[in-house]
């Protein structure tokens, strides 16, 4: 029922903006100019003069997308000085030749764990594994793994990966929304879903391989040409650093429960050892990290953008008006039926950047969570496979661009895997629905 005086008629005019958000972003537009228009649409709805929206907008620059999108940017700039000290590319060279990559099953684990690691500390799909591709993919040539299997597994590893690095924006927003700490959320919800997202590819990729490998012309194979990568005396004292000095800060932020601004410092003060550990000077390191994060302005701003539209429909009644449009199914299924809803909306109904995901979903169902005093456990889980499943079923820029880096123009393949991963994280969300019930 209606609080008193709430018209819902009105509320559901508020959507609107949300609404048109997802028409928008089903229609490929990019999700910057997208949530802009959104943005007028949402202030128009509430009356915000042009001042209003200023202040706005200056609000939103210290809210938590604000931050969250700062931390992006410095993981961007931590990532240029990962690469140019060949830091992310020495990772890369110990993980493959430790495993000692000389079957195909092999250099599936050591592509799996190459893309895991480099990819959850980037915090990126596509500049993750444009380091590892040009070292990967000729080994995996070697042993016969065809383009399309190789996809595969960046696209799988680097979807999981993106969930479980401790800096990566979906973590780093996941953490702030549910208000677990790193420890918790990657034991009860990260960790479970990514291992039945890697069992299932793992099995699949071996499928992929044989069916694919039948009819691959001779010849064809992921690229050979390109020159293996050597690590030198200051790339590997680098990496050494790098592996002591995160794991240490990781330790640290875990054991006095660090909040996110912690990420911040933690992101600067890698930058800046590894790289002059790395061989860079003072003044380049700087370079570097500026470098990287002009790469990422425009997250930045969509996130303050974004800030202010969820504000104006949440300001408009938007979201309590979906609330009681969601209620005679919650009604029902209670705690389950709000984070199957949860997941399955984020899902099958909602796309663009996983971050905006995130909390657009967060602030749609805000109010039944503390209604029903849902587990965060399990929510963290709804959210989860709600940003992961999109990238499976849908052909989109993730997907893509993993075929591109391993040269494969097998969609089908992508898609067969996809389906089978999407069905599996979405049977794990109702386990834990009603496990947390």
């Amino acid at each position: 029922m209606a609080d008193a005086g709430f018209n819902i008629w009105w509320g559901l005019v508020g959507l609107l903006p949300l609404l048109l958000y997802i028409v928008l972003v089903l229609r490929e537009m990019d999700p910057l100019p997208a949530t802009i228009i959104c943005v007028v649409l949402g202030a128009i709805i509430n009356a915000k003069s042009l001042v209003a929206v200023g202040t706005d907008l200056s609000k939103a620059m210290g809210s938590f997308l604000g931050l969250v999108g700062l931390i992006i940017m410095l993981g961007r700039g931590l990532g240029e000085v990962l690469s140019e000290t060949k830091v992310a590319h020495t990772l890369v060279y110990k993980i493959i030749y430790g495993i000692g990559v000389n079957t195909q099953k092999k250099a599936l684990l050591g592509i799996m764990m190459a893309t895991m690691v480099i990819v959850g500390l980037l915090g990126t799909m596509a500049g993750g594994v444009a380091i590892i591709a040009p070292i990967v993919n000729p080994i995996a040539a070697t042993v016969g793994l065809t383009p399309a299997a190789v996809a595969v597994l960046y696209q799988s590893v680097g979807e999981e990966a993106l969930t479980l690095g401790p800096f990566t924006p979906p973590v780093v927003t996941l953490i702030g929304l549910t208000k677990l700490d790193y420890g918790t959320m990657l034991m009860t919800a990260a960790l479970p879903i990514a291992f039945v997202t890697l069992l299932v590819t793992w099995f699949m990729v071996q499928r992929i391989q044989r069916s694919t490998a039948e009819k691959m012309p001779a010849g064809v194979a992921v690229n050979k040409e390109i020159e293996a990568f050597q690590p030198t005396t200051h790339s590997r004292r680098a990496t050494t650093t790098f592996i002591v000095m995160f794991t240490a800060l990781i330790a640290y932020g875990i054991y006095v429960k660090a909040a996110t601004p912690f990420v911040i410092t933690v992101m600067l003060g890698l930058s800046f050892v590894v790289g002059m550990v790395g061989g860079m000077k003072f003044e380049n390191v700087c370079k570097s990290i500026v470098k990287g994060m002009a790469g990422n302005v425009g997250l930045y701003l969509l996130f303050i953008l974004l800030e202010l539209f969820i504000n104006y429909v949440e300001h408009a009644g938007g979201f309590k008006a979906l609330t009681y449009m969601l209620m005679p199914l919650i009604n029902i299924g209670g705690k389950v039926a709000v984070v199957i809803a949860g997941g399955a909306i984020g899902a099958f109904g909602i796309s663009g950047a996983v971050v905006a995901e995130l909390v657009t979903l967060n602030k749609m169902f805000a109010s039944l969570l503390k209604e029903y005093n849902v587990s965060m456990i399990a929510w963290a889980v709804a959210l989860i496979v709600a940003t992961r499943v999109t990238n499976f079923i849908i052909p989109g820029s993730n997907m893509v661009a993993m075929m591109g880096f391993a040269q494969s123009n097998n969609l089908k393949a992508m898609m067969r895997n996809g389906y089978v991963v999407a069905l599996a994280q979405t049977a794990l969300l109702v386990i834990y629905a009603f496990a947390f019930r």
